[in-house]
């Protein structure tokens, strides 16, 4: 005799209804790829109703891009543990909060995203604005006016180390504890984050931000 099948829409209290459905993306973008998957797809593996998958996420693209992050990761939770106590020593944090991510079950998660990205350019501008809005412009918002500009080098220079760590496992950047990252290239990110350098860079050339967008309109707005 088969087991009852869990019924679809509001669960109870105190269940992970948007843990379970990024859970089932997850399993959905492995065994079909991005371009097989689909939503309704996801909302069966869930148990839910479609439109519950669609309250969470606009679309497939957003959907996906969330389902690369790593389990258990909330910007919303860990942007304002990494600004609680200021900009300084900012850099160092965001290094190892970042390596720390990551280096579970020794870059798997990583890999897989990174390969997901590369793979399909729909995933990758997907991924990018998931993390321009959940994690960069959280961030941003507690820097200078130049503060977009800032976090678009903060995150070459982490998807450079990434990539070293966990794709290529050039040594000996990818046996180093998150710590030992964080010492040798937070003072690199800090600088991004609070140097003068990028914003004197920047107003020479009439980049700050917001600008050129005010001069490019037509009627000034």
């Amino acid at each position: 005799m088969s087991a009852t099948p869990r019924p679809r829409g509001r669960r109870p209290a105190g269940a992970d209804t948007r843990g379970e459905i990024l859970a089932a993306a997850r399993a959905e973008l492995a065994e079909r790829g991005y371009e097989a998957a689909s939503l309704r797809a996801v909302a069966r593996r869930a148990e839910v109703d479609p439109s519950l998958v669609r309250h969470y996420f606009d679309d497939k693209a957003d959907l996906f891009a969330a389902s690369l992050v790593p389990e258990g990761m909330d910007p919303a939770v860990l942007v304002p543990q990494l600004l609680a106590d200021g900009t300084d020593g900012l850099g160092e944090r965001v290094v190892r909060s970042v390596i720390e991510i990551w280096d579970v079950r020794g870059g798997e998660a990583f890999r897989a995203a990174f390969a997901a990205m590369t793979s399909s350019e729909p995933q990758m501008q997907a991924m990018a604005q998931y993390l321009d809005r959940a994690v960069f412009a959280r961030v941003a918002a507690g820097l200078d006016e130049h503060g977009a500009v800032r976090m678009t080098l903060v995150f070459t220079q982490m998807m450079g180390v990434l990539v070293a760590r966990h794709v290529l496992r050039q040594e000996p950047l990818a046996s180093l504890p998150a710590e030992g990252v964080a010492a040798l290239v937070g003072p690199t990110i800090q600088a991004y984050l609070t140097s003068p350098a990028p914003a004197a860079v920047l107003s020479r050339q009439g980049l700050a931000l917001g600008r050129a967008e005010v001069e490019d309109s037509p009627h000034g707005e």
